[in-house]
C-alpha cells in the first residue's frame, strides 16, 4: 500500500488541506475500481463532473506513446479550503492501463511528450500494479490536461500479454471531497438540521466555525458549523429535520470514463498490406486483361 512518506511527496506542493486523495488512506482497495465499474474517489468526491480520455485506438508493441486526460471546469472557480478559506481547485486522476501497460521510462520518452507534460510526477497505485497509475493532486489552472506517456508491452517477451483489445478506465478528480478517508465529512458539504425546532443561538468561534443551537421538544442540540460554508439561517428561525443550514461550497466532483486500445501486431498489419497490395494488383490485372480482349475483339471484327 502507499505510506505516508510517499502521499508526502504530494502534499510537498499542494497544502493538504486543499486535497484527500483516496490513496492517503491506510488501507486503500486492492484494485480503485469496485466490482459495480465505479472508481472509489466518488467514495469521497460525491458530485459528478465530466472527464475525458483521449489514446490510440491501437498501438505496436514496445512502442511509446500518450494517453490525454482532460479534466475540465471554470478556472474562475475558487473551492473551500481546509482552514475555511478560498483557493484554486487542485485536479488528481487514477488511470487504469491493461496488465503489462506502464509509465515510459524517462530514456524511452520522446521530447516532444516530456515538453507536454511538464513537471507531472506519477506513482503506481500499490506495489506490483505499474498499469494503474496515479497523478495529483496538482494545480488545477496548469493542469486541465494531465499527459500521460505510456510504454505498450511485447508479447514475444511477455507470455502473459496477447494481442487484442483491452479496457482503460479512468477517474478523475476537480477540488476537494466531501468525505474524509476516515468517513468524517469535510468542510467542503452543506451542513444540515439533525433536529426540528428553533434555532436559539449563534455562536462564532475564532476559528471561524460556528456553533448552531437548536431548542428541540427534547432540549437544545447544537450542531457544530466548521469554517467555509456559509451559514444560511439566522436566530429565531424554525428549522426541520434535515433542513440545510448552510449553503453548499462544492464546485469540484469526479469523473471516470471507459475507453478502449488495441495492441497491434505488426505480422497481422502487414499481411493486411500483402493482402490488400494483392487484391489491388488482381484489380488492375483484370481492367489490362480486360482491356486486352476488347482490343483483340476490335480487331477481329475490322478484319
Amino acid at each position: 500500500m502507499i505510506v505516508a512518506a510517499t502521499v508526502a511527496l504530494f502534499i510537498g506542493n499542494v497544502q493538504s488541506a486543499n486535497a484527500y486523495p483516496f490513496w492517503a488512506q491506510e488501507t486503500a482497495p486492492e484494485t480503485p475500481r469496485e466490482a459495480t465499474g465505479r472508481i472509489v474517489c466518488a467514495n469521497c468526491h460525491l458530485a459528478e463532473k465530466a472527464a475525458e480520455v483521449e489514446i490510440p485506438q491501437s498501438v505496436l508493441p514496445d512502442t511509446v506513446f500518450k494517453a490525454v486526460v482532460k479534466i475540465p471546469y471554470d478556472l474562475d472557480s475558487q473551492q473551500v479550503l481546509g482552514d475555511g478559506s478560498k483557493g484554486g481547485l487542485n485536479v488528481g486522476a487514477v488511470l487504469m492501463l491493461p496488465e503489462g501497460f506502464k509509465i515510459a521510462p524517462d530514456e524511452r520518452i520522446p521530447e516532444e511528450i516530456k515538453e507536454e507534460m511538464g513537471s507531472v510526477y506519477f506513482q503506481s497505485y500499490s506495489e506490483g500494479q505499474d498499469n494503474v497509475v496515479l497523478v495529483g493532486p496538482l494545480p488545477g489552472e496548469q493542469y486541465q490536461e494531465i499527459i500521460f506517456p505510456i510504454l505498450s508491452p511485447d508479447p514475444s517477451k511477455d507470455k502473459n500479454v496477447n494481442f487484442g483489445k483491452y479496457q482503460v478506465h479512468l477517474g478523475a478528480n476537480r477540488g476537494r471531497g466531501q468525505i474524509y478517508p476516515t468517513g468524517q465529512p469535510s468542510n467542503n458539504n452543506v451542513f444540515k438540521a439533525s433536529n426540528a425546532g428553533t434555532i436559539s443561538k449563534i455562536t462564532d468561534q475564532e476559528d471561524g466555525s460556528y456553533i448552531v443551537t437548536i431548542a428541540t421538544a427534547e432540549g437544545d442540540v447544537d450542531e457544530t458549523i466548521p469554517a467555509g460554508p456559509q451559514l444560511m439561517v439566522s436566530e429565531g428561525m424554525e428549522v426541520e429535520a434535515g433542513q440545510a443550514l448552510t449553503n453548499n461550497p462544492n464546485v469540484g466532483g469526479f469523473g471516470q470514463k471507459d475507453t478502449e486500445v488495441v495492441l497491434q501486431s505488426p505480422g497481422r498489419i502487414k499481411g493486411l498490406i500483402l493482402f490488400l497490395a494483392g487484391i489491388m494488383l488482381a484489380q488492375i490485372l483484370l481492367v489490362i486483361k480486360k482491356k486486352q480482349v476488347e482490343r483483340v475483339q476490335a480487331a477481329e471484327m475490322n478484319f
